[in-house]
């Protein structure tokens, strides 16, 4: 099984190379994430393995996430960052 990580390496983690990202994921992790179960904490650091582009196409709706895990972790960010 994964590691889990500490909440601050994931906060880390969230630091990415383009500010729409960082303005999705940061804010996510200090609203939201405490309150994920743990294997939702377990994808969402895989979701934070992804490269920028590939985030990047998938926040923006430019292209449809093919991992099915992934995909509703991505529309779960979405959701929670929109509120």
């Amino acid at each position: 099984m994964a590691e889990l990580y500490s909440k601050a390496r994931t906060k880390w983690a969230c630091r990415r190379g383009m500010l729409e990202l960082d303005i999705l994921l940061e804010p996510f992790v200090d609203e939201a994430y405490d309150q994920l179960s743990e294997q939702d904490k377990l994808v969402f650091q895989r979701l934070l393995e992804v490269e920028d582009p590939d985030l990047f196409a998938w926040f923006m709706g430019h292209e449809a996430c093919p991992y099915p895990e992934l995909d509703t972790m991505v529309k779960f960010v979405l959701d929670r960052v929109r509120a």
